[in-house]
């Protein structure tokens, strides 16, 4: 059930309550959990949150969890699919997950969505994931996906996962990652800058000179990998000033 829908369930308590720890702290409001499963995070992250608000895509697995959690009032389920649930109306909320690998982008644009309903997120993603995440400029990882997380929060990788810890094991390692809203933006637009940062990674091997085919912009010569989110929102405005 779980492999068919690129799921592995983690089961090692050790790492469920490291996860249920950096989502919640000492105690939370509300978690939205993505992807519920057996519901052996759901039974942690109800220790520390007043509310735990489960999205759940198999109905097997849905049914299953009204049964073990039917007497607990501070759950409450949403059984569909996670890109189709709006979060909107259950925010402000820390959001929590087991983050299967095929859908981690839409996941991660759809949290950031939030904006400041977004209190963190915790998920439990493939290591080489994590890593992209929390790289710095000039590393081997850094790249778009790094830069759209740290635009808007602080990125800390909280622990490693080995393949054992799941049922069935995966072929991969995984990591806890923890994104934790900035106080302000670290860009002035964020769509727009997303959009202009997608097109400098594009081909992460070439100039911004010749990525957005001009040089009359700051660091002309220098790659996207190289330069912080900073740089990149200077050489944004100028690029878009050129254009207007």
């Amino acid at each position: 059930m779980g492999r068919r829908l690129g799921q592995h369930f983690l089961f090692q308590e050790s790492i469920l309550e490291k996860i249920a720890e950096a989502a919640c702290g000492a105690r939370a409001r509300r978690v939205i959990e993505i992807g519920c499963g057996p519901g052996t995070l759901t039974r942690f992250l109800l220790e520390r949150a007043e509310e735990v608000i489960g999205i759940e895509t198999d109905a097997r697995l849905a049914a299953e969890l009204r049964r073990q959690f039917a007497s607990d009032a501070a759950f409450r389920l949403v059984e569909g699919d996670v890109l189709e649930v709006d979060f909107e109306p259950l925010s402000p909320a820390v959001v929590c997950g087991n983050i299967p690998y095929y859908i981690t982008g839409p996941i991660l644009k759809k949290t950031l969505a939030l904006g400041r309903g977004l209190e963190r997120a915790v998920f439990l993603v493939q290591r080489e994931v994590a890593e992209r995440l929390a790289a710095q400029p000039g590393s081997r990882d850094y790249g778009f996906l790094s830069v759209a997380a740290q635009a808007l929060c602080r990125v800390e990788r909280i622990c490693a996962v080995r393949a054992g810890a799941f049922r069935p094991p995966p072929k991969v390692d995984s990591a806890v990652v923890r994104l934790t809203p900035l106080e302000a933006p670290r860009v002035e637009d964020y769509a727009a800058f997303l959009e202009f940062a997608a097109r400098c990674f594009r081909q992460k091997r070439k100039t911004l000179r010749n990525n957005l085919g001009c040089g009359e912009i700051p660091h002309a010569a220098r790659r996207a990998e190289e330069l912080t989110v900073e740089e990149l929102e200077q050489v944004r405005r100028e690029w878009a000033r050129g254009r207007a």
